[in-house]
Formats: C-alpha cells, sequence, structure tokens
C-alpha cells in the first residue's frame, strides 16, 4: 500500500490549503485516515483523524479552522486548512489504517510528508 500525500506549499498567514492523500495498493478496507504534523524539532502529532464512518476528531489548536474529510471510493482523505497560522508549519503526513483482505488485519501506512510553511 502506497500512500502519496500532496497540497503542501508556501501560504501567508490567515491564507488557506487543501492537502490530499491517495492510498493504493491491495486494500479491502480502510478504517481510520488521519494527518499528523511534525515541526522542526518536534514530535510528530496528530492534527486530525476520521474514521471510516466520518466521525472525525481534531486537536485543539486546529478546531474551527482545519477539516478533515475522506472519499471513500477514491481511497482519499483530504485536509481543509483555512486561517493558517505561522506556528501550522511543519511537514504533514497522512496516515492510513488499511485492512490489505477481507479475513486480514488491519495494518498502518504513512505517505511520505509534505511541507506547509506559513510565513507571518
Amino acid at each position: 500500500v502506497q500512500l502519496q500525500a500532496s497540497g503542501g506549499g508556501l501560504v501567508q498567514a490567515g491564507g488557506s490549503l487543501r492537502l490530499s492523500c491517495a492510498a493504493s495498493g491491495s486494500i479491502s478496507s480502510i478504517a481510520t485516515m488521519a494527518w499528523y504534523c511534525q515541526a522542526p524539532g518536534k514530535q510528530r502529532e496528530l492534527v486530525a483523524g476520521v474514521g471510516s464512518s466520518g466521525s472525525t476528531n481534531y486537536a485543539d489548536s486546529v478546531k474551527g479552522r482545519f477539516t478533515i474529510s475522506r472519499d471513500n471510493a477514491k481511497n482519499t482523505v483530504y485536509l481543509e486548512m483555512n486561517s493558517l497560522k505561522p506556528e501550522d508549519t511543519a511537514v504533514y503526513y497522512c496516515y492510513s489504517n488499511v485492512r490489505n483482505t477481507p479475513a486480514g488485519a488491519f495494518r498502518t501506512y504513512w505517505g511520505q510528508g509534505t511541507l506547509v510553511t506559513v510565513s507571518s
């Protein structure tokens, strides 16, 4: 399974970006899909997650500004990022919990990361 992330870039504070991450390969079903971020010198942390039923959860720092969604037909997760702040600057990684076969166990996969830079 491969996760291909895209959509990062440089944006001014107050601006918006939309990240996408498409999963491909041996996929029977996907449970949780999520976005994590890692700023320089810091640990990777959860930004937002979405379950197979559409239930979502967010880090407190992004509530009201970021929206996570998924397209199950396309095995794709999105992160709409609005009102961006310089402290949102980080590498953003997508995450998927995938079952490769109908009877198999779920396995965790990570995308390659996409850099988001917010200038003040």
